[in-house]
């Protein structure tokens, strides 16, 4: 584990010198082999019960030493950090194969991989350093869309799932050697939040600090993930996971993904990367952009003082990396910008609470303890009308809406998760935050589960002592929410002037020094 805080140091001091390059794809480097389905079964899968053929992953433990010499080309060709070629292997993904048992292995087998690689070129130039970033893919799975069109609120996993997958797959990719974790091509925000919380969950119970990077992917020219949301939201979803890093890959060529980095500079206050396909897909689904033009563009973008990491992903090849490594090498690192305090918040939109916004409005009719209307439909199992009434809230110009199911003839757990999933099938009520509402904590973090934004927990305080409250922040804060502290303590509400302000100057510094959670929040 001090080797790990030492490699990190590293990093941090690299970072600051220059733009650090990243590799470029492995899949199309895989496919240059044109191997068969032998090939991908080796002698260990020989008989295995179903195709492997396309299992990228797979080839880590059958054909290691292809692995080892891709990799080693990127480095040779500039690369400062390759990924591990584990961007499947976790359970859910892997379950397409029938071989969800080996995920652990796939993970550890991938690191070694890439680790080799590194200090064969390391022991050739000791004075420079390379680093291995554990590739940690989206699944083949969303958590916040339905697989059926006639049943919006069904979901193919939820994140409970999704964070015992990564969960495993980080204790491989430690295990085997990693420096970091790259959390890459994501397409749904609510599954990286779970690969951030599973990573969180190991660091503290390990006691180790390993860096992570996260690239969302723009599917098109809306500007938008695959899942609905702006740059600004996705960054105000996962912002409280403190990323060494983000950026933006996959889906787009750098023309396309100009504005998109540009705004993501702007506006996070950490390192940038920024790693496209080499041009758009031809119609046969291949890449025709030259190392050169790839090259030129990134430096364009590296210029305009955009960049910290820069690399390659689909089509891209060693002769494109050692176009981009040369066109860059030569500028300065991005700047990091400063993040004011102001609370940002997200659904599908941005919502960012400043002084000039005035009243924030919180449409509360979705609320069993407020509105008969909404109580009514709900114990009726009318949730189509009950989304009207969230859907009139924001159209009425609530900033955020209220959702409360604490009634005794209501499972709130069930009804929580079950209409929040309804809510994000419907981009006109999800496109603004969500207030979760309950006096239980199992309501609270269900709600939790279900949302890509960043949202606000409504509420937590002092009534059951200060050992749950801050536990419950801390969980907060690993979902990547903000929250509401009530005036209540040990003794009961707060009703004095007097006291109201004791009970809220103590939750106030509770959270802030011993939990960390920004004084916005």
């Amino acid at each position: 584990m001090k080797n790990l805080t030492g490699r990190l140091q590293e990093l941090k001091s690299l970072i600051k010198q220059r733009i650090v390059v990243l590799d470029g794809a492995m899949g199309t480097m895989i496919q240059l082999h044109k191997l068969e389905e032998s090939d991908f079964r080796g002698i260990q899968f020989a008989n295995h019960s179903c195709d492997v053929k396309g299992n990228n992953d797979l080839l880590v433990i059958t054909q290691p030493d292809l692995i080892v010499s891709i990799h080693q080309q990127y480095l040779e060709a500039g690369a400062d950090i390759i990924e591990t070629n584990t961007f499947n292997s976790n359970t859910i993904s892997m379950a397409d194969y029938k071989m969800e048992h080996l995920a652990y292995d796939l993970n550890v087998a991938g690191a070694k991989a890439a680790r080799k690689a590194a200090e064969i070129v390391m022991s050739k130039n000791p004075s420079r350093a390379r680093f291995v970033a554990g590739a940690i893919g989206p699944t083949n799975r969303t958590a916040c869309m339905s697989p059926d069109v006639n049943s919006p609120a069904l979901r193919a996993v939820n994140f409970e799932q999704l964070r015992k997958a990564y969960y495993e797959q980080v204790r491989g990719l430690v295990d085997g050697g990693v420096d970091l974790f790259l959390v890459e091509t994501i397409f749904d925000t609510l599954n990286s939040k779970a690969a951030f919380f599973a990573i969180n969950q190991y660091c503290q119970e390990y006691g180790v600090e390993i860096p992570v990077m996260a690239s969302v992917t723009i599917t098109d020219q809306s500007g938008r993930t695959l899942s609905g949301q702006t740059i600004e939201a996705f960054w105000n979803s996962i912002a409280d996971a403190h990323p060494f890093s983000v950026g933006i890959n996959c889906a787009l060529g750098a023309k396309q993904m100009r504005p998109y980095i540009e705004e993501l500079s702007k506006i996070a206050p950490t390192y940038i990367s920024c790693y496209p396909n080499a041009g758009l897909p031809n119609a046969f689904g291949g890449f025709d952009e030259t190392p050169e033009r790839m090259g030129k563009d990134l430096r364009d973008f590296a210029s305009n003082g955009w960049l910290n990491i820069v690399g390659g992903c689909c089509g891209s090849t060693p002769e494109h990396i050692a176009a981009i490594a040369q066109a860059v090498s030569d500028l300065k690192p991005h700047e990091v910008v400063q993040s004011g305090h102001v609370t940002r918040l997200s659904g599908l939109e941005s919502l960012v609470i400043t002084p000039e916004l005035n009243f924030v409005n919180i449409g509360e009719r979705t609320n069993v303890t407020g509105s008969p209307k909404f109580k009514k439909l709900v114990l009726n199992h009318d949730f189509e009308n009950a989304l009207t009434v969230a859907r009139q809230q924001v159209e009425a110009g609530a900033n955020l809406i209220d959702i409360n199911f604490d009634e005794a003839l209501l499972d709130g757990v069930e009804s929580m998760r079950h209409f929040l999933n309804l809510v994000a099938s419907e981009p006109d009520i999800s496109r603004v935050p969500v207030m979760i509402d309950s006096s239980k904590w199992e309501v609270l973090e269900a709600g939790l589960k279900c949302l890509q934004g960043k949202g606000v927990v409504n509420s937590i305080s002092l009534k059951e002592g200060e050992a749950e409250f801050l536990r419950q922040a801390e969980i907060i804060r690993r979902y990547g929410a903000a929250m509401v502290v009530m005036a209540f303590d040990e003794q009961g509400q707060a009703t004095s002037f007097e006291k109201k302000v004791s009970v809220c100057s103590r939750a106030y510094q509770l959270l802030t020094e011993q939990v960390g959670i920004p004084a916005e929040d």
